[in-house]
């Protein structure tokens, strides 16, 4: 990536940067805009923040909208991304200054792999933090898969909507509903069976780099094995199926989970089948890592999770931007090391540091110094 301009996001009125390949630190106090800055590179790369849950905090106060622009390099040429966020209304998309249909039309373009604070929920947190995280690389993938994840969300949505009906409707009502319901149970299964037999698929190659780097993380070659660490696709479905990465299994499955619990769900009002209902079930030892795994550990695998993503994408013959986001002043000193040797050979490395000193010597590079929303070589 050779560039970033922002135009009111976040804390930024007007920004541009020239960036190079190498290590590049953005230095500066908390609350100088270091992180909104790989924010907005990495929402080039996903159409999502890796902060919050909508766009309406990425545009500053007083503007009604927000624009990234980013130069990135694609077999051999430059390509300038640039996305207008809208909050309330529909995000737009330019490539080379030319209007693309959706938004979504820029995914592939650049690739990052992003490791911040908030990655502790990938192993402490809820099921939603590691669902969007298999989904999040998913999409940088195959960007196909988010008109996947759109469609089951809408037809989730729409199927809800109908359950919930039938939960507060007269019984002539009801049975009415349960007619209907036939067509979104088969829409669900379709869409639905293919959003989950691509996550198995993902994490089946994600598994063998999880555990290498967490071995390398966490303890250097010798001290821990790879094997120590596990990483399993959990359905909601139960013992019941298998973790395949076939399509038509997943539906055919969908659809008798969903047969079973149809009472269940008229009942509460609610689809209790499907894949927003999933996990990704992290082991350690032969324990769950939730619950069980010490705060140096549970880093450890949160971090392998990111280094493992990174080497998913490149063994699909890219090479990401890789992003630490005030990752050093978390890690303790053996740990801060073996990530160095690990993320050193990378093409192009973000970091952010509130003070010069967290960053480990074997990451030394360019310095940018944030301050005030400003950013200059320090």
């Amino acid at each position: 990536m050779a560039g970033l301009r922002l135009s009111d996001f976040r804390s930024y009125e007007k920004v541009d940067i020239t960036l190079t390949s190498g290590v590049t630190t953005f230095v500066g106090e908390n609350g100088q805009g270091k992180t909104n800055l790989i924010e907005a590179i990495a929402y080039a790369s996903t159409l999502g923040s890796h902060r919050v849950a909508t766009d309406v905090p990425l545009v500053r106060a007083g503007a009604d909208r927000a624009v990234i622009g980013v130069d990135v390099t694609r077999d051999d040429r430059q390509v300038l991304i640039e996305i207008e966020i809208n909050p309330g209304r529909a995000n737009r998309a330019r490539i080379n200054q030319s209007g693309v249909p959706r938004a979504r039309d820029v995914l592939g373009l650049l690739h990052t792999v992003v490791f911040a604070p908030e990655d502790l929920a990938l192993v402490k947190g809820d099921p939603s933090d590691r669902r969007r995280f298999i989904d999040d690389l998913l999409i940088q993938r195959s960007p196909r898969m988010m008109g996947v994840k759109s469609d089951y969300d809408r037809i989730l949505k729409q199927r809800n909507a109908l359950l919930k009906s039938a939960f507060s409707a007269r019984k002539a009502a009801v049975d009415e509903v349960e007619r209907t319901l036939g067509v979104w149970d088969e829409q669900l299964a379709e869409v639905g069976g293919e959003l989950t037999a691509a996550r198995v698929a993902l994490i089946d190659d994600l598994r063998p780099f999880l555990g290498h780097a967490y071995a390398l993380i966490a303890g250097g070659d010798d001290a821990v094995s790879p094997a120590d660490v596990t990483a399993e696709y959990q359905s909601a479905l139960g013992d019941a199926v298998e973790p395949v990465p076939d399509r038509e299994y997943w539906r055919e499955a969908l659809l008798d989970g969903i047969a079973r619990r149809r009472s269940e769900e008229l009942d509460r009002g609610i689809t209790l089948v499907g894949p927003q209902r999933d996990d990704l079930v992290l082991g350690l030892g032969g324990m769950p890592a939730k619950g069980f795994a010490s705060h140096g550990e549970s880093w450890s695998i949160a971090l392998g999770l990111r280094l493992a993503s990174l080497e998913v994408l490149r063994d699909d013959g890219d090479d990401p931007v890789l992003i630490l986001d005030d990752v050093f002043a978390e890690l303790d000193a053996p740990r801060r090391r073996r990530l160095s040797r690990q993320v050193a050979g990378c093409t192009q490395v973000l970091l952010t540091a509130a003070v010069t000193e967290d960053v480990p010597a074997e990451l030394d590079g360019r310095r940018l110094l944030v301050t005030r929303g400003r950013v200059a070589d320090d």
